[in-house]
């Protein structure tokens, strides 16, 4: 996918994230706001899945599952729910790795917990 499509999606989850934190406001669990995002991204007419497994694989052996995405937007961007008081560097660097492992080059990291949205959205790109 060329980076005017992903970036195209990307305006997609904005809007949805924008959408998921006025309905729902801030002080709620990630998992609310992981399943109220993937249905707003839905209809919005895109492909996404939950709770897609990441497989390790350590000196080209597979060790299993060893990570587990929030959401996967149309096979293309990740996206890490989060609802605490701010973004700390150990998310960025999380969702570093899942894109690093799932060979991917887009991820937004979504932290609802914060009065206005702009404040908790981050775009993370790895190999764009």
């Amino acid at each position: 996918m060329n980076k005017e499509m992903l970036n195209g999606l990307g305006a997609i989850i904005l809007d949805a994230s924008i959408t998921v934190h006025k309905e729902l406001g801030p002080g709620l669990l990630e998992s609310a706001y992981r399943v109220a995002l993937k249905r707003e991204l839905e209809l919005k007419g895109l492909m996404v899945k939950s709770h897609v497994a990441v497989e390790l694989v350590y000196k080209d052996e597979p060790l299993g599952k060893a990570y587990e995405i929030d959401l996967l937007v149309e096979n293309e961007i990740i996206i890490e729910t989060k609802a605490t008081e701010g973004i700390a560097p150990v998310f960025v660097a999380q969702l570093i790795t899942y894109l690093k492992l799932y060979s991917k080059s887009l991820g937004y990291l979504i932290n609802f917990n914060v009065p206005l949205l702009k404040d908790g959205f981050k775009r993370i790109v790895y190999k764009f």
